[in-house]
C-alpha cells in the first residue's frame, strides 16, 4: 500500500511538471498579437500610418458597413512583426479578437507593417470561414497586388487601404463576383494601345500574305520579325492602377451609422493572402 501511495504521489508530481512544461512551451511559441482594443475599434493604427482625419474616415466607413451587413473588416497596422509570420499574426488577431459575427464568421483582418530602412513592408488579408468562398485566396492576393501595393510603393497608405476596402466590400455584397474582378484586372493589365497595335499588325500580316501569294513568294508564316513585333508589343506598357471597370475605387457611399458595437465572432482558419514591397 505504501508503495502504491508513493507511486501515485510521484505520478502527480510528474503530471504537474509536464503540465507546467506544456504551458511554458505554449507561451513561448504563441503568436504575439496586440490586445483587443477597448473600447472596440475597427481601425487600429498602432504604427501611426494615418492622420487623425484618415483614421476617422476609415473607421466610419467600416462601422457603417458593419451596421448594414454584419461583416466586420478590421484594419491593424503594427510597427514590427518581431519575426512572426504575417499570415499567422493576421489570423490570430481575427480569431482572438473575435472579428466577425458569431453566426456567420464573416470577418476580415487587413494587417499592415510599414516599410522601414531596415525591413520591407508587409501586408496580409485574412478572411474568416464565412467569406473564404466570396474572397478566395487567389482574389485576396490580387487585391493586395493590384489595389494595395502600387499605392504603398508611391507612399500613399491611405489610398491603398481605401481601394482595398472598397473592393472587399463590393465583393462581399455581391456587386460583382470574384471571377468578374479577376477578368477586369486581366483587362487592365493589357498594355495601352496593344489592341490597336495588334489590329494594325493583323491587317499588315494578311496584306503581306495576299501580296506574297500574288507574287509567288514564301509564306509569311515563317516571318520571324512579325512575331517579334507582337512579342515586344505585349511585353511593353505598364500595369493599370486606380479604379477599374464600372466599379469605383473611391471612398464609396455607405451611409452614416452609429458607433461600433464590438466583436463577437472569430472563425479564422488560415484563409487569405499577402505580399510585401
Amino acid at each position: 500500500m505504501k508503495f502504491l501511495l508513493a507511486k501515485t504521489s510521484m505520478m502527480k508530481k510528474y503530471s504537474k511538471l509536464l503540465l507546467l512544461t506544456l504551458l511554458i512551451c505554449t507561451d513561448l511559441f504563441a503568436v504575439k498579437i496586440p490586445d483587443k482594443p477597448y473600447p472596440p475599434r475597427l481601425v487600429n493604427d498602432f504604427a501611426g500610418m494615418f492622420s487623425q482625419n484618415e483614421t476617422t474616415s476609415l473607421e466610419q466607413q467600416l462601422v457603417d458597413f458593419c451596421n448594414r451587413t454584419t461583416t466586420q473588416i478590421v484594419v491593424v497596422t503594427l510597427e514590427n512583426l518581431y519575426g512572426e509570420d504575417k499570415a499567422m499574426v493576421a489570423t490570430e488577431i481575427g480569431q482572438k479578437w473575435g472579428v466577425g459575427s458569431a453566426n456567420f464568421d464573416n470577418g476580415i483582418v487587413l494587417l499592415i507593417k510599414p516599410k522601414t530602412p531596415d525591413s520591407k513592408g508587409e501586408v496580409y488579408i485574412a478572411t474568416g470561414y464565412g467569406l473564404e468562398g466570396v474572397i478566395p485566396d487567389a482574389i485576396a492576393k490580387r487585391i493586395v497586388e493590384h489595389e494595395i501595393i502600387p499605392s504603398f510603393k508611391a507612399g500613399n497608405y491611405y489610398e491603398g487601404v481605401e481601394k482595398a476596402l472598397n473592393t472587399i466590400q463590393q465583393l462581399s455584397l455581391g456587386e460583382y463576383s470574384a471571377k468578374e474582378y479577376e477578368e477586369q484586372i486581366a483587362k487592365e493589365e493589357v498594355p495601352p494601345g496593344a489592341i490597336f497595335g495588334l489590329l494594325v499588325l493583323f491587317f499588315f500580316f494578311f496584306g503581306m500574305i495576299g501580296r506574297a501569294g500574288r507574287l509567288g513568294r514564301r509564306s509569311m508564316g515563317r516571318n520571324l520579325p512579325f512575331w517579334l513585333l507582337i512579342s515586344m508589343l505585349l511585353g511593353s506598357g505598364s500595369r493599370g492602377r486606380g479604379s477599374w471597370g464600372n466599379f469605383s475605387s473611391g471612398s464609396g457611399s455607405f451611409g452614416s451609422g452609429g458607433g461600433f458595437g464590438g466583436f463577437g465572432g472569430g472563425g479564422f482558419g488560415g484563409g487569405g493572402a499577402g505580399g510585401s514591397w
